[in-house]
């Protein structure tokens, strides 16, 4: 089938503007991305068609998500929407890739904690550009006329595993919503022949209009954000002043250029029961792992800058469907932050108990409102979020940890009809100093992929607490 007939049922999308949201303008310029390898267990001739693979892609879209296809535009009104229109679609970029390599060569092994248990695999981002031919996987963006989803299937020599690498643009979905449609496509993919005869409905559809998320942070009053007063109060007031409009400004984002620093620590389920043993085994694992990282981290720095930094900022996100009215198969971004700014000197010397308390309580205890108070900052304190932007980095002025927490998300479904997926990993993604935690379904532990200039990594994986809970992947 050639590749314009995948997109034959693009053709029958009705001309429509869907409004974006402020969370969702404010990921212009970001992507969302993640490599799953499938392994072929049953030697299956069929396994993984790329036709089956990318007509079912397509259908989806065509049935469910319109605002994949849309074109970023400010409309009439002045509002940020995605215009989707038949006759000028932003097509998904769907494409094989063959490398003539096993992928072995691209694969780290560690023991799987006992003799009898298999080792557990972890794919070398950095090895596989590095030695693949493949110098880097295309990113959506809106720029240059590129697509804002792009899918490409990973083939290997002599190999039985299959990979899928997408890139789709951030401001379409946050992490929750971009899982909940990858797992539509594989419901898409299993359910083929229904949805080819117009038999067949997911069995929990999307919801993408806006407005749903809008009537309800309608009713919900903003809680003050402590970390903004903290920024306000050491930050100096910005000349640039944006116009009260924000749609315009934040659509015209650069992208974001991809921080290739990337790095993979894993931690057993033993080693993480240790570590919280070790700081507060009243916290959940993340927490602790941000109170592990925000102390070494900012160990590792001040080695390498020769100057201990006056504050350590620890990020987390949040996402506002756990915390709202918003219903759970809303597709849109609701996820948000929440910022810690400890002073260095209590990141060094406080035990690790009150570093962790002090990170749960300024990170945990977010509610809705504080998602209504992010927006409101985005609306009208732009300069100021621009200022916090750039202050979230390694320096020798301050120390930074970004977590998101992927450990639930719903990957072990992503099922194309032979099986959920054996390897997760990730592209590179954008910003020093923020980590992604995903689940290792090999030995139940988790997975960090942290970015972290290789300097300062060097120095971190020498230190005798890394050594002692993490075993570095790369």
């Amino acid at each position: 089938m050639a590749i314009d007939n995948y997109f034959a049922p693009l053709a029958n999308i009705k001309t429509q503007e869907i409004e974006l949201g402020t969370l969702d303008l404010a990921q212009f310029g970001i992507v969302a991305d993640t490599i799953y390898l499938f392994k072929n267990k049953r030697n299956d001739a069929s396994f993984m068609p790329f036709g089956a693979l990318a007509q079912s892609f397509c259908m989806l879209v065509a049935d469910h998500y319109p605002v994949i296809v849309g074109r970023p535009i400010v409309n009439s009104a002045g509002k940020g929407v995605m215009a989707v229109d038949p006759s000028n679609l932003c097509l998904p970029d769907i494409a094989e890739v063959f490398i003539d390599h096993p992928i072995e060569l691209f694969l780290e092994t560690r023991p799987g904690g006992s003799e009898d248990k298999p080792n557990v695999l972890f794919f070398n981002t950095r090895k596989f550009y590095r030695d693949s031919g493949v110098d880097c996987l295309s990113q959506a963006t809106y720029h240059r006329d590129n697509s804002a989803a792009i899918v490409r299937v990973l083939r290997f020599k002599n190999s039985p595993y299959v990979g899928i690498s997408y890139s789709i643009s951030h401001v379409l979905f946050d992490g929750t919503g971009t899982t909940m449609f990858i797992n539509h496509w594989a419901e898409y993919m299993r359910n083929l022949d229904a949805v080819r005869n117009g038999t067949y409905q997911l069995a929990e559809p999307p919801i993408n209009d806006r407005q749903v998320m809008s009537n309800c942070m309608d009713k919900v009053e903003p809680l003050e954000l402590p970390f903004i007063e903290h920024f306000k109060e050491i930050l100096p007031p910005m000349q640039i002043l944006f116009p009260t409009n924000i749609a315009p400004v934040l659509m015209s984002s650069n992208d974001n250029q991809q921080f290739k620093y990337q790095h993979v620590l894993h931690f057993s389920l033993a080693n993480l029961e240790r570590m919280r043993q070790h700081i507060d085994k009243d916290q959940t694992v993340n927490t602790v792992l941000a109170a592990f990282l925000a102390r070494n981290i900012l160990l590792a720095n001040i080695n390498v800058f020769g100057t201990e930094p006056k504050t350590s900022y620890v990020m987390m996100a949040y996402d506002g469907r756990t915390r709202s009215a918003i219903p759970r198969n809303f597709s849109g971004n609701v996820s948000s932050t929440a910022i810690a700014p400890l002073p260095s000197q209590m990141v060094l010397t406080s035990s690790y108990r009150d570093l962790a308390r002090a990170i749960k309580e300024h990170c945990s205890k977010t509610e809705i409102g504080h998602t209504k108070a992010t927006m409101l900052v985005i609306e009208n304190e732009l300069s100021l979020l621009y200022q916090i932007g750039l202050a979230l980095c390694n320096t020798p002025m301050t120390s930074y940890i970004g977590m998101t927490n992927l450990r639930y998300m719903p990957f072990d479904s992503v099922d194309f009809g032979f099986g959920g997926p054996e390897i997760l990993g990730f592209d590179y993604f954008s910003r020093d100093g923020m980590s992604r935690l995903l689940p290792n379904k090999q030995d139940g532990g988790v997975d960090l992929y942290l970015n972290y200039m290789d300097a300062n990594f060097q120095v971190f994986c020498q230190l005798n607490e890394v050594k002692m809970f993490a075993d570095v992947i790369y």
